[in-house]
């Protein structure tokens, strides 16, 4: 009778794993992340992936984006971590220094904490897809150095932020 049960979960378990399989898209667009040799998005139609080409996209797109008083990284920017992450694994040699910031509103100290706790987020998502922590630097800048300017809801939406910067 053990070996039937053992039997009944040697199938099971392939079956699981068959299944598991067949639900990976064959057609990289439906991933969202258009990856295809283990490079990064915009590899795969022949994009330069180059953090110092200004028509690269991992020069063009550096900010992770977060709500209101959270550090969550939010499934939007996944995409964008994971492009530099892919980019960062392949590339051993190259560092990133990661800047946390805050919109005006709130305490220095407070909006210092939660700049490094939303640079630390996307680190440790980096870290999670291969890249070596010897390659990663956080830090915070608090409120200190917005990009927009204003008061507004916009403002502070830009302001909330997390810029992956690449070091020469």
């Amino acid at each position: 009778m053990s070996s039937r049960i053992v039997k009944s979960l040697t199938v099971a378990a392939f079956a699981a794993t068959l299944a598991a399989c067949s639900s990976v898209p064959l057609d990289e667009s439906q991933t969202g992340t258009g990856t295809t040799d283990g490079l990064s998005q915009g590899a795969a139609s022949g994009q330069v992936m180059d953090p110092f080409n200004p028509q690269s996209p991992l020069a063009q797109q550096r900010s992770v984006y977060f709500e209101f008083d959270s550090y969550v990284v939010p499934d939007q920017y996944r995409n964008v971590v994971e492009m530099h992450s892919n980019y960062l694994a392949n590339n051993g040699q190259q560092r990133v220094r990661i800047e946390g910031h805050a919109d005006a509103r709130g305490g220095s100290e407070y909006n210092l904490a939660l700049g490094q706790r939303r640079s630390e987020a996307v680190a440790s998502m980096m870290r999670l897809s291969g890249v070596n922590p010897s390659q990663i630097e956080t830090i915070s800048f608090g409120k200190e150095r917005p990009r927009a300017m204003g008061n507004t809801e916009a403002d502070y939406a830009e302001n909330r932020r997390a810029d992956i910067m690449y070091q020469r």
